[in-house]
């Protein structure tokens, strides 16, 4: 790869709502809105060699939108964060609170995954990627995914609350700034703390 176009998948049926989803097998597509976002988004980018996305059916929507003639690659390592009890529910209905009071490590209630859990997964996802023979590769994720990476290039860990991700916006990076931003990534993942 020589350079990655990155971004956050487009308005959804539960974005618009602020609803937790980490269950892929749920199906949440993108709103009317969120086609307009997603066509914009490949005007925007401009043409890709691979686009990648996850298991979820918003990401895998935006990415045919976008780029409707570039070959796709579904990674499952860059899965949404599987959110536990909190799945479903609004950001502020406890899960916001765990994750202010919780440690790396620590599993999400009901089943989730720990933030330490999810971004080696994480580190799997971008690994693949930075190995892929195309020139240009996008990659339409969620918030998270994104989030850490964009952190990651501005030298900086991730963090116990993430900023939000503007929706199907691209974010352009060459190859040796998304390798520094992985080994950035992975540094933290030796030894995770908030």
């Amino acid at each position: 790869m020589r350079e990655l176009v990155l971004a956050r998948h487009a308005e959804s049926d539960l974005s618009v709502l602020d609803r937790l989803n980490g269950d892929s097998s749920v199906p949440v597509g993108l709103t009317e809105l969120g086609r307009f976002q997603a066509r914009e988004l490949g005007m925007e980018a401009g043409g890709v060699d691979l686009a990648a996305h996850t298991a979820f059916a918003r990401t895998r929507e935006t990415v045919e939108l976008a780029w409707p003639t570039a070959p796709t690659l579904v990674v499952p390592e860059l899965n949404e964060i599987a959110f536990g009890r909190f799945e479903g529910t609004h950001w502020s209905d406890g899960y916001h609170e765990w994750v202010l009071a919780s440690a790396p490590d620590d599993a999400c209630p009901g089943g989730g995954e720990s933030r330490i859990e999810a971004v080696q997964r994480y580190l799997r996802g971008y690994r693949l990627l930075l190995e892929r023979p195309e020139d240009r590769v996008a990659l339409v994720a969620h918030g998270a995914q994104v989030r850490y990476l964009l952190l990651a290039l501005d030298g900086k860990p991730p963090a116990r609350v993430l900023e939000g991700v503007p929706l199907a916006t691209p974010f352009v990076v060459p190859v040796d700034e998304y390798a520094h931003a992985i080994a950035l990534i992975e540094s933290w993942a030796a030894a995770p703390a908030f």
